[in-house]
């Protein structure tokens, strides 16, 4: 029972991308779109024809821009030389930025399904199991490639629904895990498998830690642009139903709740990750 409660609990770990570390040294790479501290309530298309924002509720409901001119809810707007001049260098720099997303994208997908098949085929020995893991990184990638590689981030693709097929793939995992272990146990090969989980652990250190921490490095650098296309927003003279037109805005912060710590006159808070 404890190499099943193992092998379930690395899978656990990786489906938050991390591997089980016993310092907690080795942590998930931080990817969200929260990451720079900015969001948008928009989906977001960039091309060649311009930057179009467009959601369901709120309002305005689409914005567009291209070359210097702006159109809100398909109605071309007045706007000063000046904020011409910062339409354009805000289409230029989403236009550097959406590329960049997309490769981070693509080397998350990469670190999470390189540690699931590390974990399957150290697991089970079966190469055709951890071929499986395979054909569902091919699955995400393509999503990828089929939205944010063509310019396009989709609140909804990149929200809960991709956390949840990835939750999915490891739910799969974990019972085919499982059996496997029950197998081995079963057949008088659990020192062998022990012997596996114990590599499997170090593997799994140094398969994973440089490589998220570099992964971490280049989604931090995306937020230079992030920043810059804020700082273009927010300089627009243009207004909106005599407002500020906003893209980007400062992400909400999180609910705290508070604990009384004992005695000390000090409260412990604990924060929620978003």
């Amino acid at each position: 029972m404890r190499h099943v409660l193992l092998a379930t609990a690395c899978l656990l770990a990786l489906s938050a991308g991390a591997a089980r570390a016993d310092d907690g040294a080795v942590q998930s790479p931080e990817l969200s779109s929260h990451q720079c501290g900015l969001s948008t309530p928009y989906n977001v298309q960039v091309d060649g024809g311009g930057v179009w924002l467009y959601r369901h509720d709120g309002v305005p409901k689409e914005i567009f821009f291209h070359d210097g001119t702006l159109s809100v809810d398909r109605q071309v707007q007045a706007v000063s030389d000046a904020d011409a001049r910062r339409l354009r260098t805000m289409e230029d720099e989403a236009r550097a930025l959406m590329p960049q997303v997309a490769d981070v994208a693509r080397g998350s997908v990469d670190i999470t399904f390189d540690a699931l098949s590390g974990v399957m085929r150290a697991m089970t020995g079966s190469e055709r199991k951890a071929r499986k893991v395979d054909r569902h990184r091919k699955q995400a990638l393509a999503q990828i490639d089929g939205s944010l590689g063509k310019g396009r981030w989709d609140q909804d693709v990149f929200g809960g629904d991709f956390e949840r097929n990835v939750e999915r793939v490891v739910e799969d995992m974990t019972g085919s895990l499982t059996r496997s272990v029950l197998w081995a146990v079963f057949t008088g090969r659990a020192g062998k498998l022990e012997a596996r989980a114990d590599k499997l652990d170090a593997e799994m250190d140094e398969l994973l830690e440089a490589r998220t921490a570099e992964l971490e490095r280049r989604a931090q650098g995306l937020c230079t642009h992030v920043v810059a296309l804020r700082g273009q927003q927010d300089a627009l003279e243009y207004r909106y139903r005599g407002e500020p037109l906003v893209m980007l805005e400062p992400e909400t912060p999180p609910a705290r709740s508070v604990a009384s710590n004992g005695d000390t006159g000090h409260d412990a808070i604990a924060v929620d990750e978003p």
